[in-house]
């Protein structure tokens, strides 16, 4: 066998491997998305359990989000944030207000969608004590795409806890927000969560093993036609 054509065999070779292996990852990420799936159902389907509380935030993870959980206190009044997104009503605002809890921590509810031309003009929540049950959903820091959180003007594109909470100086605060469950059917408009995951993994994972096909079904034609 000539130089050229060995190089030309292990080249393909290589070609053939890398695109088997890409195709059995996208395999393997296909089957940790559908037990993320099966997993997020199963906690949007379950009883509420308690929001976690301070002792319990250090091991706060990803596997945390969705969560249903509830938790009971006032809200602090005059602390309330806009962040900018999107819905079913088209563009608006998510309402996060502080929620100062009965044990004495605080955690960020986002209290619903407000349509744009409603800023600013939602009723306080008022001084008495509610139970809050929701989604957990982890902080979103920095902002959004090509926008960047500016607390100094109070504009947020982001649902970052941590930004949110110094900004109002409410205090160390929960590393997790609640999105709320719909109440009543004025504004703030709750429980208006999107759950949604792609899989396409397995489109993906057929079109390595397709292009790895190809590269074989090449480097056999050409073998023979140099032979």
């Amino acid at each position: 066998m000539s130089t050229r054509r060995l190089v030309g065999v292990i080249g393909a070779a290589v070609a053939i491997l890398a695109l088997l292996g890409l195709g059995v990852w996208q395999i393997e990420r296909r089957a940790w998305k559908l037990a993320l799936i099966d997993q997020v159902e199963r906690r949007l389907a379950s009883a509420p359990v308690a929001a976690p509380a301070p002792n319990a935030w250090p091991a706060i993870g990803k596997d945390a989000a969705y969560t249903r959980v509830t938790v009971r206190g006032r809200y602090v009044s005059g602390r309330d944030s806009y962040v900018q997104g999107v819905t079913d009503f088209g563009g608006g605002y998510w309402l996060l207000t502080p929620l100062r809890t009965d044990a004495g921590w605080t955690v960020l509810v986002n209290r619903g969608f407000v349509p744009a031309d409603l800023r600013g003009r939602i009723a306080p929540p008022g001084a008495s004590s509610v139970t809050v049950t929701g989604l957990l959903r982890l902080t979103e820091p920095g902002g959004g795409f090509l926008r960047h959180n500016d607390p100094v003007q109070d504009r947020w594109y982001s649902r970052d806890v941590q930004a949110i909470a110094a900004h109002h100086r409410v205090g160390p605060s929960a590393p997790y927000f609640i999105d709320a469950d719909r109440s009543g059917a004025g504004w703030p408009r709750g429980g208006m969560t999107v759950v949604r995951f792609t899989n396409n993994h397995l489109v993906y994972a057929l079109t390595w093993f397709g292009l790895a096909a190809l590269v074989a079904v090449f480097a056999i034609v050409a073998g023979r036609r140099r032979a």
